[in-house]
């Protein structure tokens, strides 16, 4: 089954939140509190963008989909996973870059 252009940035948003959390909160691997509900908000957030597939990734979309708090909890993930998914999830990263 293919994976539609939404799940992937679900994958790489979840992966992204992990390795965050990993590295800040808990190296245990599970997800701490805060950083489960990032992950569940922005399950939600994707399955009623109104973009849906004609954006390119989240990261570049001008809607402000989270709410104040959530928004810069999930700018922080961004910042600390986006230079370290290379190292830990190649491929990913190179298929999110590139849509594919």
């Amino acid at each position: 089954m293919k994976m539609t252009r939404l799940q992937k940035e679900q994958q790489v948003i979840e992966t992204m939140i992990r390795l965050y959390c990993k590295g800040n909160k808990h190296a245990s691997g599970a997800l701490c509190e805060d950083c489960q509900a990032l992950c569940e908000a922005s399950k939600t957030r994707l399955a009623h963008c109104r973009h849906g597939e004609q954006k390119t990734f989240c990261g570049q979309c001008k809607t402000n989909c989270y709410p104040p708090i959530l928004r810069e909890n999930m700018r922080a993930v961004m910042r600390y996973s986006g230079p370290r998914i290379m190292l830990y999830h190649p491929i990913m990263a190179l298929r999110h870059a590139l849509h594919i």
